[in-house]
């Protein structure tokens, strides 16, 4: 990770973006974990959360491109999570990125909050990876 990524995510995590990105997706987590059926939706909530929390010099891949094999059903599975968690984050991520470029201090802020509002819409079979490792990664 290189020195501005670090910079930029230690002022994201000051600046309470990550505390509050972390806190929605850990309780859409916890919230699906409560059933059974709701614990592969919490899974891919916790890891986004930890992606939320430092976003800057990481890149969502889908999970294929780091050798992963492709769970069946996680197309009808991100059609589950849009309608139970899904639309509620895009919402709360694309609102505060709209409010974070109005000012121009706030614009890298509102990018990272507008990358995590797209990965809100179907989170399940996507992997975080540092910038450095994405030369092996092939991207579809």
């Amino acid at each position: 990770m290189n020195l501005l990524a670090i910079l930029l995510n230690v002022l994201w995590i000051v600046a309470g973006g990550g505390i509050a990105g972390v806190m929605f997706w850990a309780i859409a987590g916890l919230l699906l974990a409560i059933t059974i059926i709701g614990l592969p939706f919490a899974i891919a909530a916790f890891r986004m959360a930890r992606f939320a929390l430092l976003p800057f010099g990481q890149k969502l891949v889908p999970a294929e491109a780091m050798g992963e094999r492709r769970v069946p059903g996680t197309a009808l599975a991100n059609i589950l999570w849009f309608i139970l968690a899904g639309v509620w984050l895009w919402i709360y991520h694309v609102v505060v990125g709209i409010f974070l470029c109005l000012t121009i201090i706030g614009i890298p802020f509102g990018i990272a909050n507008f990358k995590l509002a797209s990965v809100s819409l179907r989170p399940l079979g996507r992997r975080a990876i540092l910038h450095d490792q994405l030369m092996p990664v092939v991207e579809r």
